[in-house]
């Protein structure tokens, strides 16, 4: 038997792409964003490694704002929240669900950023593609997280999107700053045990955005 996060899930990854859509939207931005990045600098010249990551990042963090506008927006579209408030299934089960859903799609735009970055921004992983997937795990998790809970915020809302924009882009801050940190130490030559105080810092911002996801989703987010 499924487990209803993981139902949840998979219902809203195939309405991702039920009609062939997916996430194209946020991904044409993120290479839209790379290469309008890239024209700044003159002919020949690379991007700092700080500057690549960074770029990195910004283009998934206006990607996860597209991402759970999109997942929230199913449940409006289809008037099914208060259903899923009134079935079995636990309300922080919905809030997994859609992160991990969320997190499905941000890897699949993070599979055209990066080889954008490569060839745009001059970005070199050197042998540390293990300890960048590693970070850019826990880095996209932490976004999902918060993303899922932000969105729940903004769900039946008119200015939603406005409203994500305004609240996830300050609390994302402390992620980022980490994920640029440890990418440029690992492209760099750093030794991961070097990293350890910013990869802490990225479990310590999954585990209490976790904790208060799970404690307050379930408060702000409501049926029709």
């Amino acid at each position: 038997m499924t487990a209803p996060w993981l139902a949840i899930a998979a219902k809203d990854l195939r309405l991702a792409f039920a009609g062939g859509q997916g996430p194209v939207q946020a991904v044409l931005l993120g290479l839209l964003l790379v290469f309008i990045f890239s024209l700044s600098a003159a002919p020949g010249e690379h991007f700092s490694p700080q500057q690549a990551m960074a770029i990195f990042w910004l283009c998934s963090s206006f990607a996860v704002v597209l991402i759970f506008s999109l997942l929230f927006r199913f449940e409006e579209e289809n008037d099914t929240a208060t259903a899923l408030l009134l079935s079995p299934l636990p309300v922080q089960g919905l809030w997994l669900g859609k992160t991990l859903a969320g997190l499905a799609l941000l890897a699949l735009c993070q599979v055209f950023f990066f080889p954008a970055a490569l060839v745009f921004l001059g970005l070199d992983p050197g042998g540390s593609l293990g300890g960048l997937a590693l970070m850019a795990l826990g880095v996209d998790l932490g976004l999902c997280i918060l993303g899922g809970l932000i969105g729940a915020m903004g769900h039946g809302q008119g200015a939603k999107d406005a409203l994500l924009t305004i609240i996830v882009f300050p609390l994302q801050v402390p992620l980022l700053l980490g994920g640029i940190r440890i990418g440029v130490g690992l492209m760099q030559g750093v030794p991961m045990a070097d990293l350890g105080e910013w990869f802490g810092l990225v479990l310590a911002f999954d585990a209490v955005f976790s904790g208060a996801a799970l404690f307050l989703f379930p408060h702000v987010f409501r049926g029709e």
